[in-house]
C-alpha cells in the first residue's frame, strides 16, 4: 500500500529569538527577573505522551505494534514492513499531543491468505474508541469522528494539517478495486479520531 496520494507535505518550523544583546538594559531586567522566579513553585504542566508502541481497535479486533516511520526517498509516507503492524509517522506529533498523529496499515488479501491489519477499518463506527499503548504502559483514548474516503487525485492536507490546537488520531489504509497495472488500491480510507478528554 502506499501513501502517495498525500502529493505534497509541508512541514514549516518557526523560530523566534530575541536578541537581548540588542536591548541594552532591558536584557539586565529580564535576567533579574528569570533569576528572581527561578526559585518560585513550578507548577506541573501536563505529560507529554511517551513513543506509541501499540495501537488497539475493540471494534474490529485490532491489536498491533507499531512501527515508526518517515519520508521515502520520493517523498511519500513509509509503510509498514509487516502486515500485521501498523505504521506511526514519527516526523509528525506523537498520539496524544496536539496536533494530528498520523499511523497507516495495509489493506488487502495476500498471497499467503494473510488480511492486511486495517481490512476491517471501514467497518468503525463515529463513536467507536481507539487506543494507543505508549512504551510507558500509558493507554490514550481516542474517539471517532468521521470516516472519509479519497480518490486518487484528492488533496488530503486534512490528514496531516489540524484545524484546532487539539490532539487527534488520523488513521489511513488503501480501499477500492485492486489495479493488476499499477499494483495497488486507488483511494485512500481516513478515520480521524479525537482525543478523549
Amino acid at each position: 500500500m502506499g501513501i502517495a496520494v498525500i502529493a505534497s507535505f509541508l512541514v514549516i518550523i518557526l523560530f523566534l529569538v530575541p536578541n537581548l544583546s540588542a536591548q541594552g538594559s532591558d536584557a539586565k531586567s529580564v535576567s533579574a527577573v528569570s533569576s528572581q522566579t527561578s526559585q518560585d513553585v513550578v507548577l506541573p504542566g501536563p505529560i507529554s505522551p511517551g513513543l506509541p508502541v501499540r495501537l488497539k481497535i475493540p471494534r474490529i479486533k485490532v491489536d498491533a505494534a507499531i512501527e515508526h516511520v518517515g519520508l521515502t526517498s520520493g517523498g511519500a509516507v513509509e509503510i509498514p514492513k509487516s502486515l500485521a503492524n501498523v505504521a506511526w509517522f514519527k516526523l509528525g506529533p506523537r498520539p496524544g499531543n496536539d496536533g494530528n498523529a498520523v499511523i497507516n496499515g495495509h489493506y488487502g488479501w495476500w498471497k499467503n491468505g494473510t488480511l492486511g491489519v486495517f481490512n476491517n477499518l471501514a467497518k468503525l463506527k463515529k463513536g467507536d474508541k481507539l487506543y494507543i499503548e505508549d512504551d510507558r504502559g500509558a493507554l490514550i483514548t481516542f474517539i471517532v469522528r468521521e470516516l472519509k474516503t479519497y480518490g486518487p487525485n484528492e488533496t488530503a492536507t486534512a490528514v496531516f494539517v489540524p484545524n484546532d490546537d487539539k490532539a487527534h488520531l488520523n488513521l489511513v489504509t488503501c480501499t477500492g478495486v485492486w489495479n493488476k497495472i499499477s499494483k495497488s488500491y486507488p483511494n485512500r480510507l481516513v478515520i480521524f479520531a479525537d482525543k478523549e478528554m
